[in-house]
């Protein structure tokens, strides 16, 4: 971080965080890559958030190929099929959140830290063990960033970049894993902000 942060509410915190959520159920669709010293995939996904706090997050590979699906609701996946693959491919749910534009408000005993100024915004949410960094840059047109950083005992988990056009909507996004050197991208191709999401996706798969 560059700069000091002070101490500072947990609840603007909280209000800052849900103004990154979308107003109504949003589906948003991407091309992805994931690569890391063994392995590299790409192919087609979507994320369908119904807010406050639900994701559902489906993904596949060329031609169908290592397709799955997994629900996230807040911090905790509820559900993924298969589950080996969906945590290899997303194995910090924060980031998840963060490579579309959103962000996850800091948990119950976490302690809040802020600074705002005419370009950016800086938060820190700290708990025991975990540290989330979030700098939103508001004056980088034509296009806002959203990045974040990941720390556990001291050590960086994860970090995102995200792109976000003047509607705040996400662009683009890149997660990096420097522990395992890997990488995950993601380039949004459309989104549906008047989509309908049937309650039968949230149980399972299909």
């Amino acid at each position: 971080m560059p700069v000091p942060l002070a101490p500072a509410s947990r609840d603007s915190a909280v209000a800052w965080t849900r103004a990154t959520l979308p107003a109504r159920p949003t589906m948003i669709r991407f091309r992805w890559r994931y690569e890391d010293g063994r392995v590299k995939y790409a192919g087609r996904g979507s994320a369908r958030i119904a807010p406050l706090d639900s994701l559902r997050f489906d993904y596949a590979g060329p031609f169908g190929l290592g397709s799955g699906a997994a629900v996230v609701i807040g911090d905790s996946v509820a559900w993924a099929d298969p589950a080996a693959n969906f945590r290899s491919l997303v194995p910090a749910i924060p980031m998840l959140w963060a490579s579309l534009g959103m962000v996850r408000p800091p948990g119950a005993g976490a302690t809040v830290f802020g600074l705002a100024d005419a370009d950016r915004t800086i938060w820190r949410f700290a708990a025991p063990g975990d540290t989330l960094d979030y700098v939103a840059t508001l004056r980088a047109l034509p296009e806002r960033v959203l990045e974040a950083e990941w720390r556990r005992n001291g050590a960086v988990v994860a970090r995102s970049r995200t792109r976000l056009d003047p509607q705040a909507h996400p662009v683009g996004a890149r997660i990096d894993f420097p522990e395992a050197a890997a990488r995950f991208e993601l380039t949004v191709v459309a989104m549906d902000t008047a989509a309908i999401i049937p309650p039968a996706l949230w149980r399972s798969r299909r």
